[in-house]
């Protein structure tokens, strides 16, 4: 049988390997503005919550919980806060990846797992080894470099970082069923993203309607809600820190369809900064399994 933080690794890493092909699928969406996918994204993945948990049949268990909820202020605000974050975090990555910035998010959310561990240090008190902190450092420097070759700060990588380290952190102190803070987060920005489509179709500025661009907007939902339903259970059950390694999966699979499929520059300054930062990971993945095999080996 598995144990929990085997469980928390693999739910983490599957989301992050959905979230790495999201770039392919955004990009087939060229006809829509960015604004206008964000509030369809928000809304379908409502529906697609709703949906899962009607069929599911957990609709008194989603009562029970939302009730206990909103006798917590601090939880509800929480969750609140969490739905504006992510949303903001949604809207910023369409947009980057709608204006040819695949690589400055693949940037993002390489610097995002080092603002994971400074929370994870500061809020959550977790501690590192010496081994565990050349990877980190090896890590950082590869973010450094690629940051200040770049010419100028980075606004589209930091904000990108700063936004989705900030949502796992609140994230992993929501104790709720994943499936629902989902909905919940969706429902908190639903009557901004009804507005927005309203506003859209009143000015006569909205492209939603009878076409393919359309048609694929409508698994936004699926493949919104799956990876959040994933990584929420992974966070519960693993340490911030080992999250925030796990988190290189995504934006790597970014960074190979900026290069190689939308032909975006390749410079020796990427292969510095991808080679530091994969150093880094081999390191601390080594130092994470020899202390898994003799936590093992002391329990045995």
């Amino acid at each position: 049988m598995m144990s929990e933080q085997q469980k928390g690794i693999i739910f983490a890493a599957t989301s992050y390997l959905l979230w790495g092909i999201l770039p392919f699928y955004w990009r087939l969406i060229g006809g829509i503005g960015a604004y206008e996918i964000l509030a369809h994204r928000i809304i379908w993945s409502f529906v697609f919550m709703v949906i899962l948990i009607v069929a599911l049949g957990k609709t008194t268990a989603l009562k029970v919980q939302t009730l206990q909820l909103l006798t917590n202020k601090k939880a509800a605000i929480s969750l609140f806060v969490a739905g504006v974050v992510i949303a903001f975090n949604w809207g910023l990555f369409i947009w980057a990846v709608a204006n040819h910035h695949v690589l400055q998010a693949s940037l993002g959310y390489y610097i995002n797992p080092l603002m994971s561990i400074l929370l994870g240090m500061i809020f959550m008190k977790e501690r590192f080894s010496r081994v565990e902190w050349t990877a980190i450092i090896l890590a950082a420097l590869g973010v450094l470099y690629m940051a200040l070759s770049i010419g100028e700060i980075p606004y589209i990588s930091l904000l990108l970082a700063v936004s989705f380290a900030l949502y796992g952190l609140i994230k992993k102190n929501v104790k709720m069923d994943a499936m629902f803070t989902i909905l919940l987060e969706c429902l908190a920005t639903l009557p901004f993203a009804l507005a927005g489509i309203w506003y859209l179709k009143a000015v006569g500025m909205s492209s939603f309607g009878y076409n393919k661009d359309s048609g694929i907007l409508l698994f936004s939902g699926i493949l919104t809600a799956i990876p959040l339903i994933l990584f929420t259970a992974g966070a519960r059950r693993i340490p911030l820190s080992l999250i925030g390694f796990l988190q290189y999966i995504a934006p790597t699979l970014m960074f190979i369809q900026g290069v190689f499929l939308y032909n975006e520059a390749f410079s020796m300054t990427h292969l510095i900064t991808f080679a530091c930062i994969w150093l880094g990971l081999i390191i601390y993945s080594c130092a994470k399994y020899q202390q898994y095999r003799t936590q093992r080996r002391l329990s045995a």
